[in-house]
């Protein structure tokens, strides 16, 4: 929310400066996200008055002006602004002046005519983007006064952040009423003095919601002027409070809701049949709001109707066809209290946002509403003219405020500090909260504004709040060191987050929400969870695999011309099943498993001069798999496997002890095609809490003989699986006579001849061969390599080649 300092000053006005205002305000919890001066600084322009234009005789674009600037002599000054016109006040940089940038004034010769000056328009002195002319100024500005004293131009703009719970603080009266209670300085309300009553018409209204509806209140008002200009003193405290100037009826409205936190609304009476109903929607209605959209109803949005028309969503944008115009000469004025829960979401619902659902979805002053149509009323009166008939006033079902209290000693003890029953009376004073005391026991009765105010710690962050957080000392915590036992056996998830990074992995935080179509392409799932209420349209499901995620974090990078990215991400996935019960990390009928997922994409290696450069593929994340699995890497087995994800010829699943723990492969062609990535990028997916298991570590003696090297080349079906023929020749090691001197089994070279029409390859294994005890003989590594030789011929029906 933005507001100008000076406007907040006119309510409570310490004498403190502004940078300690905002320090003050962000302290107490009204977070101050910055200031900024209304205008950049500038000196020596001040207010001047054309008294004369004539045209420049050597351009037919300039004119030169006689300028009045309050020195007592006029001045020549040549300007090109196609409105300067005599009569006008304008601003003037005098000579010795600077502008904005640095930029300093001096005497100038324009085609031969001599100038003293510069006339300025609104862009020229920083204030806007307007250059189509001079800044025109208000006829009665003081000729020779300074422009920034003028116009109130060292006024600062602040920017304050507010938390959901302190509704009560989106108007000027609200922040006013902290400063007051944190200064001490006296608070000046609003008069709302009770506009007089020169007509008896009424407008009925029925409220058929009193769930929706607490209390309804409204007047007519005849005879106005719609086209009455808005006063310039209140037009620009609408701007710098980031509100675009619209009408004076509008910005009346609007600067009310500012001022004092009271969402209102201006029928053209004319346009209103009958009376109004307050009510529910019904299915299938529809209604045409303000900004031009036309939104269908449900049942549980609220609306105000005038017979079967329905003219506005109830305490959130009205419609068009009951709207004030130019041309509106009778208006009926209505304030109400709608309930939170009636308001909340539903503007998020279509897709929009206003001030007012932002203000009712809160929690907005039930009280005061009588007088706030009177001080409203005042303003349309005094601006617009009219005559006012009686306020018609419904207290429906007001909101009970009960007693809310706070234990003296759980007080000191949440906030650490030895707190008096003196400072929390004298806290709940200056918050004009209603309260009693006894033995220790502070009852408070939340005030009708404040709808933050429920259980006992409420009232102890107001304590804290007001004696100053600042004046809380830091004692850090005192405890006994004690050795807690680890487990050996399980690796935490900091330690994975490690071992990815090590492997020139960049971690990721992705949304668990995301696209359908992702869910349906990518993990093949017809059926996800469906989000009640997405933050967006596009992240409408729930995933159930990660891969869609670190997907678009790549195809993000290469919009951005980056030409490697090597990105993980652990997070829960969601998945039905019905077995599951309520738990602390998941709903009935959620399964929410932990994932770790990774994503190569770009060469393998970062560009250099010592290697030629190579685009990863499947088997280099491979590798980074078994390296994750190290202690386990022998009890991995990769299988060929069809998913939705996945390249159908260059994909596996991933089985640790027999068990699927995950897959691996490279992206599908379809979905490399409509990612419009240049490269397929290579992704993985495995289950953490298979990853999180490890063995206890073995001492083995290191050998002192020498290994020894032999290569078998065999011709083998292209059916026939390498890991079938390695799971053969390791299942038979210690049955084998001389197969036990084994120690690692490579595939070096794969081949097939394009000449053969036989449906088989030649596969070239290297061995390497050791004894811990004994040197190996020629005779023993040959009758090894027979063995196997034999095993495999037996086994799998291969041939020597």
């Amino acid at each position: 929310m933005l507001f100008p300092e000076s406007w907040l000053r006119s309510f409570v006005n310490p004498s403190i400066s502004t940078d300690e205002l905002a320090h003050m305000l962000t302290m107490a919890g009204l977070e101050i996200e910055g200031t900024a001066p209304v205008a950049p600084p500038f000196s020596g322009i001040v207010v001047a008055h054309i008294t004369a234009v004539r045209a420049h005789p050597n351009a037919d674009k300039l004119r030169i002006c006689t300028v009045d600037d309050g020195s007592g002599e006029p001045l020549q000054i040549v300007c090109g602004a196609p409105n300067a016109a005599e009569g006008l006040k304008v601003p003037l940089a005098r000579i010795g002046a600077v502008l904005p940038g640095d930029f300093k004034i001096s005497k100038a010769r324009m085609r031969g005519e001599d100038s003293f000056g510069m006339l300025c328009s609104a862009r020229e002195l920083g204030l806007s983007q307007d250059h189509g002319g001079l800044l025109e100024l208000d006829v009665n500005a003081k000729v020779g006064q300074d422009i920034r004293s003028a116009l109130d131009l060292n006024d600062t703009i602040f920017e304050i952040k507010l938390t959901p719970n302190r509704a009560d603080c989106l108007s000027i009266l609200g922040v006013a009423r902290e400063v007051c209670a944190l200064t001490g300085a006296p608070l000046t309300e609003p008069i709302c003095k009770p506009v007089a009553v020169t007509h008896q018409d009424t407008l009925p209204v029925t409220v058929q919601a009193p769930d929706l509806c607490g209390r309804f209140a409204g007047r007519i008002i005849h005879d106005v002027n719609a086209r009455a200009a808005t006063p310039d003193w209140m037009k620009s405290r609408l701007e710098r409070a980031g509100q675009r100037s619209v009408s004076a009826l509008v910005d009346i409205s609007n600067y009310v809701m500012l001022e004092l936190g009271r969402p209102t609304h201006v029928f053209d009476l004319a346009k209103i049949n009958g009376g109004l109903t307050v009510r529910w929607a019904k299915e299938g209605e529809s209604l045409t709001l303000l900004n031009d959209q036309t939104v269908q109803l449900a049942p549980d949005v609220g609306v105000i109707t005038a017979g079967e028309t329905i003219e506005s969503l109830a305490g959130i944008m009205g419609g068009g066809a009951t709207a004030v115009s130019l041309d509106t000469t009778d208006i009926y004025l209505e304030a109400a209290f709608w309930f939170p829960d009636a308001i909340a979401g539903r503007a998020r619902r279509y897709k929009f946002s206003s001030e007012a659902s932002h203000r009712f979805e809160r929690g907005v002053d039930f009280q005061n509403i009588v007088e706030h149509i009177e001080y409203i009323s005042s303003l349309i009166l005094e601006i617009c003219g009219g005559q006012a008939g009686p306020v018609s006033d419904q207290s429906i079902a007001l909101p009970a405020r009960p007693t809310v209290a706070m234990r003296l000693a759980r007080c000191r003890k949440v906030l650490g500090i030895p707190v008096t029953d003196a400072h929390v009376r004298d806290v709940f004073t200056k918050l004009n909260f209603q309260f009693t005391e006894q033995d220790g026991v502070f009852s408070v009765v939340p005030p009708s504004f404040r709808f933050d105010l429920e259980i006992e710690e409420d009232l102890i962050e107001e304590v804290a709040r007001i004696y100053g957080f600042e004046h809380i000392p830091s004692n850090p915590p005192k405890t006994s060191a004690t050795m807690l036992p680890t487990n050996e056996t399980r690796r935490s998830q900091h330690q994975l987050r490690h071992l990815m990074a090590a492997l020139d992995y960049q971690e990721v935080v992705n949304f668990s929400f995301v696209q359908k179509d992702w869910e349906s392409n990518y993990m093949g799932n017809t059926d996800p969870i469906v989000l009640l209420n997405p933050i967006a349209s596009q992240l409408e499901v729930m995933r159930s695999g990660l891969i869609g995620g670190l997907v678009a974090n790549i195809q993000y990078n290469q919009k951005r011309q980056q030409n490697r990215v090597r990105v993980f991400e652990l997070g829960r996935i969601f998945i039905r099943d019905s077995t599951v019960s309520d738990g602390d990390l998941s709903v009935a009928g959620v399964r929410q498993p932990l994932h770790l997922a990774g994503a190569a994409w770009g060469p393998a290696e970062p560009e250099q001069w010592g290697l030629p450069v190579r685009q990863t593929d499947f088997f280099d994340i491979k590798n980074d798999i078994e390296r994750l699995c190290s202690q386990q890497a022998h009890h991995l087995r990769f299988e060929p496997v069809n998913h939705p994800a996945l390249h159908p010829g260059r994909s596996a699943n991933v089985l640790l002890n027999g068990q699927l723990i995950g897959f691996v492969g490279e992206l599908h062609p379809q979905w490399v095609q409509d990612n419009e990535l240049v490269h397929p990028p290579v992704v993985f997916e495995l289950d953490v809490v298979a990853l999180q298991h490890m063995q206890f570590a073995h001492y083995a003696e290191v050998a002192r003989q020498p290994a020894v090297f032999r290569d078998l080349a065999i011709w083998a079906p292209v059916t026939l699986k390498l890991q079938d023929l390695l799971d053969t020749l390791e299942n038979n090691q210690q049955d084998g006579q001389f197969l036990d001197i084994i120690k690692d089994i490579a595939l070096f070279d794969v081949w097939k001849d394009p000449h053969s029409e036989q449906q088989e390859r030649s596969l070239a294994l290297r061995f390497t061969l050791q004894d811990p005890a004994a040197t190996l003989e020629d005779t023993r590594v040959d009758q090894c390599m027979n063995a196997v030789l034999e095993l495999l011929v037996q086994k799998h029906g291969v041939r020597k080649r």
